[in-house]
């Protein structure tokens, strides 16, 4: 439990919070976080309508640590329009970093779950990686800052931090929902295999489409070179090319199978008017349980089957 004790807090702030009407179903999502979690933050990445919209000043005590860490102060105020949304503070436990989860906000109107478009969703990442999908360290650079001393753990920046997404759906609707997800809902299988396989269809459905004949020995050897195609950093980052104008770049953005929205009709028992916390079954221990019983009691325990992920655990709170 204690490597996103960190989004338990906040699922049990959050329903406490739903419950004493200090918040509702249709409160912006930064608000839900801000107000439940702010001072358990280690990255805002709208910080300007944190300070200006939701009263949080997120370097108010900070002053000192920003001299040394030399960020502009443009910087400092600002939507930064990076991922994530939030990253919440790491802790020690046991000799070991835990926490430090990731959290990324999807809103929509209507009932599917909005495209993500700076990186595929997955079921943890490190702050080296979270950099190289940024493209800077700027992430890192604030995180580091409210973590203090606990950047000086040799894996600090290669830890694998657990990677969270609030969703909604319906906002503004009767059958509105929302729910906390763990990552493995939608990485179902490694993000690796899930891009090479990608480039593979891409060039098999340009076969098919010209009526290309080609050996199946062939097949094999562009399928072996396909499989070394994984890095979205480098996917992502412009290409110069000879005697071009421009310097062309993919951007990898993912849509969410019906499947993969825990709030689509292969679901039934993520009910409309309901915040949730939704995790894999085999992270669910029962130190977990025993506490969510004890801090949420009104919340009930289900069991959905996701068909491409096995098994996930549901504690619903039904506004």
């Amino acid at each position: 439990m204690y490597e996103f004790t960190d989004v338990i807090d906040f699922f049990i702030g959050a329903v406490n919070s739903l419950k004493a009407g200090i918040l509702g179903l249709r409160s912006p999502l930064e608000e839900i976080v801000l107000k439940v979690s702010a001072r358990n933050l280690a990255y805002i990445d709208n910080r300007r309508d944190a300070k200006d919209k939701y009263g949080y000043d997120f370097w108010e005590g900070y002053e000192s640590a920003l001299k040394l860490a030399g960020l502009k102060k443009t910087l400092l105020y600002s939507q930064s329009a990076q991922f994530p949304d939030f990253i919440f503070k790491s802790r020690w436990h046991e000799n070991h970093l835990t926490c430090g989860s990731l959290l990324e906000l999807k809103d929509s109107k209507g009932g599917n779950i909005s495209s993500f478009n700076s990186t595929l969703p997955t079921k943890s990442k490190s702050l080296e990686e979270v950099d190289t999908v940024n493209g800077i360290p700027l992430v890192s650079k604030i995180t580091s800052i409210k973590d203090g001393q606990l950047v000086e753990v040799d894996n600090y920046r290669t830890y694998q931090r657990k990677s969270f997404y609030l969703i909604r759906t319906y906002r503004d609707d009767y059958r509105v929902k929302i729910s906390l997800v763990d990552g493995s809902f939608f990485e179902t299988i490694p993000k690796d295999y899930l891009i090479y396989q990608m480039f593979l269809k891409i060039l098999q459905n340009h076969i098919n489409k010209r009526d290309v004949k080609v050996s199946t020995e062939r097949l094999t050897e562009f399928q072996e070179l396909l499989s070394h195609i994984t890095d979205q950093t480098i996917i992502a980052s412009s290409q110069t090319i000879e005697k071009a104008s421009v310097r062309p770049r993919l951007r990898i953005m993912a849509e969410v199978h019906s499947e993969g929205n825990p709030h689509s009709s292969f679901y039934p028992e993520i009910r409309d008017g309901s915040f949730n916390l939704i995790i894999q079954e085999t992270l669910f221990t029962k130190e977990l349980e025993e506490k969510l019983h004890l801090e949420v009691s009104e919340a009930e325990k289900l069991s959905i089957h996701h068909k491409r992920n096995g098994e996930h655990v549901v504690f619903q709170f039904k506004v």
